[in-house]
């Protein structure tokens, strides 16, 4: 039974991971991404999300997004929630991918806000609204304006929170003053999660409750033991906790995102490094950087 907004926000909580897309020989890899899923699930994960900006989805076609959604829901029977990227910066596009993901099976949709054309808050606001009016699926909005060029400002967030249809939001501004005032316009209730690894605990400390992580395609039991010790009030265990991922995070960073983790996980033998252009291979340097980075975390590459 699909999840309501309420039942949703309830459920960002914890490590919630941004998944790779596997591909081989430049397709998707299905049977990969059920091995991957099970790997995640195994590790303790709260919730899995496709398609999104670490899942390659500039350069998912229309018609592989279902597949790829389904793929993960079919593997996760269940067991956690699934939050699909159907995010673009054409509306009506975007409410076709929303309604492809419930299709598919998913919890809830991760919408980004438009990029490129750079709408005004006005414009943010009636991009979400009309969403909400064409999809009858929980939205968790997307804030990342380093990859959009704008902030989904906290006051237009708390306008649309009231419209029912917002779960949550993964907020990858980088500022904990945005989070304060996410509270601020939304309630203290309101669902956030970090949507960058190194910010998790700072956020969590102004009251998100976890993260949408990169990292946790590498490392998913450490990210979801640091969540869950602050979460328990172990604070100082947590902050141990990431001052020892903190260096990992970083180096999965080093070049833009997948490139880095797609790498990592190619030198980890769990799939393929296999990026879509213009996604191009990393550089030579910044190779031995990062295998130096999984090393010291006690990887095997």
């Amino acid at each position: 039974m699909a999840l309501t907004t309420i039942e949703l926000a309830q459920r960002l909580t914890g490590v919630w991971t941004a998944l790779v897309t596997p591909f081989r020989g430049g397709k998707f890899d299905a049977a990969k991404m059920a091995e991957l899923v099970e790997r995640q699930i195994e590790a303790g994960v709260s919730g899995l999300v496709p398609c999104g900006t670490t899942g390659e989805s500039p350069t998912l076609s229309f018609d592989e997004h279902g597949p790829v959604v389904e793929t993960v829901v079919k593997a996760a029977r269940g067991r956690v929630p699934v939050v699909a990227g159907a995010g673009t910066n054409s509306t009506a596009e975007a409410i076709d991918m929303c309604r492809t993901a419930k299709a598919a099976g998913a919890d809830g949709v991760l919408v980004v806000a438009p990029y490129y054309n750079r709408p005004t808050q006005r414009g943010l606001f009636e991009h979400y609204r009309a969403v909400f009016e064409a999809v009858d699926i929980p939205v968790v909005m997307y804030n990342i304006p380093g990859r959009t060029g704008v902030n989904v400002e906290p006051e237009t967030m708390g306008l649309l929170r009231p419209l029912g249809k917002l779960a949550g939001v993964k907020e990858s501004a980088g500022s904990c003053d945005q989070v304060g005032k996410i509270f601020e316009a939304c309630g203290n209730d309101f669902a956030v999660l970090s949507g960058d690894d190194s910010m998790t605990l700072p956020f969590m400390s102004l009251g998100a409750k976890g993260v949408v992580s990169v990292t946790s395609n590498i490392v998913p039991k450490e990210l979801v033991a640091m969540v869950a010790a602050y979460l328990a009030g172990k604070t100082v265990e947590a902050l141990e906790m990431h001052r020892r991922l903190f260096p990992l995070m970083k180096s999965l960073f080093i070049e833009t995102n997948p490139g880095p983790v797609k790498t990592a996980m190619g030198l980890m033998g769990l799939c393929t490094d296999e990026l879509r252009l213009p996604m191009a291979s990393m550089e030579e340097d910044n190779v031995v950087r990062l295998r130096k980075a999984l090393q010291k975390f006690g990887l095997k590459v």
